[in-house]
């Protein structure tokens, strides 16, 4: 609710996460060999990319990470564990959930391209558990790697 009704009317953050998914995706798409298409995007910020000459992927809010980024920082956050290890661990583990979800937008662009039959099922279904159980990897990783470095009392 904090972030519905005060974060994010009050910030530009999904914006800037949106913008920098698309230039990421650019990126990842032109080192695949895509040539990236233009497409008619938002004021202030890009929310749209694809391979040239199709229609492209929108990435809007509930696909931006944001949400992800913050049950993921809830998860770790109120699990036991020393806090001097939460304060990297949540960090590095939000700058890879972005990357991951980058990867998933590079995915489905170009499954949109090659295979656009296919997009809806791989949106809706395959890179939801692909994502989430990347957030449910992180989470065993530090419970049981990270969490039980606690101090001896």
């Amino acid at each position: 609710m904090l972030y519905e009704f005060v974060l994010k009317p009050e910030t530009t953050l999904d914006e800037w996460v949106m913008n920098n998914m698309v230039g990421g995706t650019e990126w990842g798409l032109d080192l695949m060999g895509f040539h990236t298409g233009t497409f008619p995007q938002p004021d202030g910020y890009r929310n749209k990319v694809g391979v040239s000459g199709t229609p492209g992927v929108e990435i809007g809010a509930p696909c931006d990470g944001m949400s992800l980024f913050a049950l993921f920082a809830i998860f770790i956050a109120f699990f036991p564990g020393p806090v001097r290890h939460k304060l990297w661990f949540i960090p590095l583990g939000i700058i890879f959930l972005h990357a991951v979800n980058i990867s998933r937008v590079i995915s489905l662009a170009v499954i949109q391209s090659e295979f656009p039959d296919w997009l809806a099922f791989n949106h809706d279904y395959t890179f939801t558990v692909l994502v989430y159980g990347v957030v449910f990897g992180l989470w065993v990783v530090w419970s049981t790697y990270l969490a039980s470095f606690t101090k001896a009392k």
